[in-house]
């Protein structure tokens, strides 16, 4: 009986110790980054769903201030001010104008893909990876709320500069999503005007406002 209290004493010692130094490392990745005035990414996002057989794969960038971000991605613009989405699509000649939907935390936005972490999940060390010599350290990332549509995320982050490399996602329908950085750059002189939507360009476009 007294092996079996110390054993379970070592694993539970273990288990805060792993959830410490993971939370230790995600805090190092928040703090550089909000330390950053921007930040420009360019990435490789793919999709993978077996069961429905679905393979998706396309590059896109994003820049990311504060809350402000333009997102190019499948051929669509997404700029968001703080308090308006435009969604903005030239095959369709169309811009959606909404609010952006804060209520739906499960919700991984631009603005929160560097940071969503913070809030909302249980989180532990996983495997490390050496990708074309750089030192990936993976953290596993599971929803508190058991009615989440998130199985999991698993958060790659370079051990040396401390940001992020990859996010993998993985649904409970067995959808999985993978964000790959290509290029991360910070503190860019960007136009004043980036986030802000000019009407004037769209003229000929279908305006489309949801309440």
């Amino acid at each position: 009986m007294k092996k079996l209290s110390i054993l379970l004493a070592l694993i539970i010692t273990s288990t805060v110790f792993a959830q410490d130094k993971a939370e230790a490392l995600l805090n190092e990745v928040s703090k550089k980054v909000k330390a950053y005035e921007n930040i420009s990414v360019d990435f490789k996002y793919e999709l993978n769903n077996v069961s429905e057989n679905i393979t998706q794969e396309t590059k896109g960038d994003v820049t990311i201030q504060d809350d402000k971000y333009v997102l190019n991605v499948l051929g669509v613009t997404r700029i968001y001010d703080g308090k308006t989405l435009y969604n903005i699509s030239p095959e369709d000649e169309e811009v959606t104008i909404s609010s952006e939907n804060t209520e739906d935390e499960g919700t991984i936005t631009p603005s929160k893909m560097l940071s969503f972490y913070e809030d909302g999940y249980n989180y532990k060390m996983d495997i490390v990876q050496n990708v074309k010599g750089r030192k990936i350290q993976y953290v596993k990332l599971t929803p508190i709320d058991s009615n989440a549509e998130i199985k999991h995320v698993l958060l790659g982050i370079d051990a040396t500069t401390k940001h992020i490399y990859n996010l993998i996602e993985v649904g409970k329908n067995g959808t999985k999503t993978t964000l790959t950085v290509n290029s991360f750059k910070t503190n860019q002189a960007i136009p004043k005007t980036l986030f802000t939507f000019d009407k004037n360009k769209y003229k000929d476009y279908y305006i489309n406002k949801i309440d």
